[in-house]
């Protein structure tokens, strides 16, 4: 894949699910996540890449999953295993802890916060295409959580929908090391514009 270049005024970096479940020791999905964001240093690319989107003054989208309440598919007709299980572990509890963003890596002033998705695609019943729409947004970067589900799904349907798709393979993280291989080495290439690393990411954005 060609390095494409990152026009401030075009590109948009969208962080899915910075919640404290996820990026904070003692959220429900921590632990799970931890050996993979650990082997690609996950954390500590991610500060870098925040500092400089925000010190170019790039607009960075907040792309949350949705938050957990008692109840929210009774008589529902198809769910999903993955819905099964937010359903049971209410993770990203409306009210809780793990429910709220992590002070670190949550929204800062001037982030759009786009509504919250139900189950992978963060374009999918949201106003994630329009927020970007209104803003000249041509070319989005993903970063966050999890690599084969949220961030694949966002990534693919972006594709679909027009946009120029960058990965960031060490930015994001998953529940085993054969999902962050098939994030990355097997699906994204189908969709992805470009799947790079932080290293590289770096060098190509303003500022």
């Amino acid at each position: 894949m060609n390095a494409p270049l990152y026009a401030l005024e075009h590109t948009a970096l969208l962080l899915v699910d910075p919640y404290n479940d996820f990026m904070s020791e003692g959220g429900k999905l921590y632990g799970a996540i931890k050996a993979t964001a650990d082997s690609v240093g996950m954390f500590d690319n991610l500060r870098a890449i925040l500092a400089k989107v925000r010190g170019a003054g790039m607009q960075v989208f907040i792309l949350p999953h949705h938050r957990s309440h008692p109840g929210d598919f009774d008589h529902w007709k198809h769910m999903n295993p993955v819905q099964i299980a937010a359903r049971d572990s209410q993770m990203f509890a409306v009210g809780s802890w793990g429910g709220e963003w992590n002070p670190e890596f949550g929204p800062k002033e001037g982030d759009v916060i786009v509504h919250e998705h139900w189950a992978q695609s963060s374009f999918a019943n949201t106003d994630l295409d329009m927020q970007l729409k209104q803003r000249g947004i041509q070319k989005i970067i993903l970063v966050g959580f999890v690599a084969n589900t949220c961030i694949e799904s966002t990534g693919r349907f972006g594709m679909e929908m027009g946009y120029h798709v960058t990965l960031v393979r060490d930015a994001t993280a998953a529940f085993s090391a054969e999902a962050m291989h098939a994030a990355h080495e097997i699906n994204g290439p189908s969709f992805a514009h470009a799947i790079v690393t932080t290293e590289t990411l770096l060098t190509q954005l303003p500022g």
